[in-house]
């Protein structure tokens, strides 16, 4: 059985759930809007430009989770996933999830984005296997702290790596579909790396290479 591995954000979706989150906070001024939005669209940028620190990311998109409540986050995520992520669900990525599941491949969505976000997301494209930048509870609350490898970069081989070794799986006819330069350590593992509607920095290596590229879009 293969290992069908999706990036999410531009690749599944068309944009990016960690950052339209920080929209929806701030448009529901559950944070403070001008301060929030301004931090959150360089972060973002800093992503795109792949000089992002995910550490000093993490603390702070982190944060606003410590200060509600599991039943309030929840609330809140059923609008978030009704008003921003529903209407950016990609047909042809279903249609692409409908294939490999139909050849009796593995699916998996790895996702730099916190596990809070991508769950539900996760669920709507019906992939049971996530492996997602974790957050830290205690007493059954955000503490505003990641834990364990962030899933990101380097990261998401060694979270891969370690989900194989306890799931008796290996990266043999292996995909592995992504839109960001930041996915190259992953992308350069598998058997079939494919390029969904990539950024420039990875649209020119995987020209060079002879990638696969794809539009979902």
């Amino acid at each position: 059985m293969a290992l069908a591995i999706f990036d999410l954000d531009n690749t599944l979706l068309g944009g990016d759930s960690d950052h339209l989150w920080g929209e929806f906070i701030v448009e529901q001024r559950i944070v403070d809007p001008a301060v929030y939005k301004e931090r959150n669209d360089a972060f973002f940028n800093d992503y795109l430009a792949g000089r992002l620190d995910i550490q000093i990311y993490l603390s702070f998109c982190l944060q606003p989770l410590a200060e509600h409540s599991a039943e309030q986050l929840v609330a809140w995520h059923a609008q978030f996933m009704r008003e921003k992520i529903e209407p950016i669900m990609l047909p042809a990525a279903r249609e692409l999830i409908r294939k490999h599941r139909d050849a009796g491949d593995t699916l998996m969505i790895i996702t730099a984005t916190n596990r809070f976000i991508t769950a539900p997301i996760a669920r709507a494209f019906g992939i049971d296997i996530l492996l997602a930048t974790e957050c830290e509870k205690a007493d059954g609350r955000y503490t505003g702290h990641s834990t364990d490898i962030p899933c990101f970069r380097d990261g998401k081989v060694t979270r891969l790596d370690r989900w194989m070794l306890e799931n008796s799986q290996s990266l043999d006819d292996s995909w592995f579909y992504s839109d960001s330069i930041n996915d190259l350590p992953l992308l350069s593992l598998v058997d079939h790396p494919v390029a969904v509607d990539p950024d420039d920095k990875l649209r020119a290596h995987a020209e060079a290479n002879g990638w696969q590229v794809l539009s979902l879009r």
